[in-house]
């Protein structure tokens, strides 16, 4: 009676084991269908994820959710105001795009004051007789060019840095979008079922480091 007893949970404990590796099995292929789907987030050109805090002030183009395909790539506008709508339904990602906007609006008003100097300073030159290059007009006009790149510089420095904080923070805030990240790095390369050299059946993983 015992050795029934025995023999019985033994053999129910390899069948859980074996039900527990068909079922890891079976996350890990589903996992990998939806891989190959079209996700859900939204995501940056190739180019633009490049992009330093310093870098090109040009527009950002992105895949919209479901979209694949280097032809479906769209433009966020010079303000980001083609990509808000698709944010719409993350605070943090719209605070951030936010932040973006405002820089982008900081660069063209120092652009502005930079072209405006400049062609203050050019329209003095030949304002008389002999060409003047010191006036105090140009002084100041040179001043507000010399500002103005500075300013450039501090303006630019964070502003890319907001765009792709604000795609971060949008599929961040997607349902599973945390937890799901957390799959690829914890599921086991490989699964299997195994006995000790006791007879004891145990459930074998392996991770790949």
């Amino acid at each position: 009676m015992k050795v029934g007893t025995l023999l019985w949970k033994r053999a129910t404990h390899w069948l859980t084991l074996v039900v527990l590796a068909i079922s890891l099995g079976s996350l890990d292929a589903q996992f990998a269908h939806a891989q190959q789907a079209a996700p859900a987030t939204i995501r940056l050109s190739p180019e633009d994820l490049e992009r330093g805090s310093h870098g090109s002030q040009m527009r950002f183009f992105f895949l919209p959710p479901g979209k694949t395909g280097e032809d479906n790539y769209l433009s966020a506008g010079f303000f980001g105001q083609k990509l808000r709508p698709y944010l719409s339904s993350s605070p943090t990602a719209v605070a951030e795009l936010n932040n973006y906007s405002r820089q982008k609006t900081l660069y063209l008003i120092d652009k502005g004051l930079l072209v405006g100097s400049v062609i203050l300073y050019a329209s003095q030159v030949f304002q008389k007789d002999d060409p003047q290059y010191l006036s105090s007009t140009q002084q100041v006009a040179a001043g507000v060019a010399v500002a103005s790149l500075v300013a450039t510089l501090f303006i630019n420095r964070h502003t890319n840095e907001y765009m792709k904080q604000a795609v971060d923070n949008y599929n961040s805030d997607l349902p599973g979008g945390r937890r799901g990240a957390l799959w690829p790095r914890l599921r086991p390369a490989g699964l299997g079922v195994a006995a000790t050299p006791q007879g004891t059946p145990i459930l074998a993983l392996r991770w790949q480091l």
